[in-house]
């Protein structure tokens, strides 16, 4: 699979045009081809809409299909072969040993997910008949279940260039629920993301799902991923990143007029000692 420095907006690849950047291999510090192109707020606003337009079809997917699409993006990452594993390893350093077994991880998550979505009890289905003769006002018929919140923005971990990136744990959770997803890549690992993200677009589109219910975007800086916090149609977040990064990225998400979850796992504020013969 061919690496071509461009973000997935859809069924679409598109590149961007606001500045380029390139991956790093960290223990050579040799720059990586491709350049990859940033986006911003124009490419936001196409893969939201996207989202968006995707939701409604993509909520009434039956469990089935869910699930079978989770499983179609397993296999798909699985399908990549060692190609994934020789990109991650050059643009994150990580040992080779540690890439499989974190692919496995992903693959695992992926398939997990597919397993409960099947099994259903999630859905946490109420249902309390009317009491029509009840005295002194009849019930009416009461029902209640779980239903996904909307688009979901997920942002990729530095340190988990597979299982916390773009088909991890809050892409997999988010697309059990029903939920479209937009991820921001992170730029530590743009060329593991792409291969990724082409994975998932594949599985998208296999499974006759709407095109938005998954995009990839990449951006410098922090104006892509506060533009698509604070874009209305996005509906939670996930994010695994700095404390500052999570904390500004919530501040957003609580000031907008219709505020929403961020779910944040914020580094670490441990402390870390050196030995004189560190």
């Amino acid at each position: 699979m061919t690496i071509t420095g461009e973000m997935l907006i859809g069924a679409t690849a598109h590149r961007g045009s606001q500045g380029e950047f390139r991956a790093f291999d960290p223990a050579t510090g040799e720059a990586l081809e491709p350049v990859f192109g940033g986006g911003g707020a124009a490419e936001v606003e196409r893969a939201c809409a996207l989202a968006w337009a995707a939701f409604d079809a993509f909520r009434e997917t039956g469990l089935e299909q869910r699930a079978a699409f989770l499983e179609t993006v397993a296999q798909n990452i699985l399908d990549i072969g060692d190609d994934l594993i020789t990109r991650a390893m050059a643009e994150t350093g990580l040992p080779r040993a540690r890439l499989e077994g974190e692919r496995g991880r992903t693959v695992g998550q992926l398939r997990l997910f597919a397993q409960v979505v099947r099994e259903g009890s999630w859905i946490e289905a109420r249902i309390d008949p009317a009491m029509p003769a009840r005295t002194p006002l009849p019930r009416a018929d009461l029902r209640q279940r779980h239903i996904p919140l909307g688009p979901v923005a997920v942002f990729g971990a530095s340190n988990f260039p597979l299982a916390f990136s773009v088909a991890g744990g809050d892409t997999a959770s988010a697309f059990a629920a029903g939920c479209p997803v937009v991820v921001k890549g992170h730029g530590a690992h743009p060329g593991t993301s792409e291969l990724v993200g082409r994975a998932v677009q594949a599985a998208v589109a296999s499974c006759g799902l709407p095109e938005g219910v998954f995009s990839l975007l990449f951006g410098n800086g922090r104006d892509i991923g506060t533009a698509l916090v604070a874009d209305p149609r996005i509906k939670a977040v996930g994010f695994t990143g700095s404390r500052g990064g999570g904390l500004a990225l919530m501040g957003v998400a609580a000031k907008r007029p219709e505020p929403i979850p961020v779910y944040a796992e914020m580094s670490s504020i441990n402390p870390v000692f050196l030995m004189p013969a560190a």
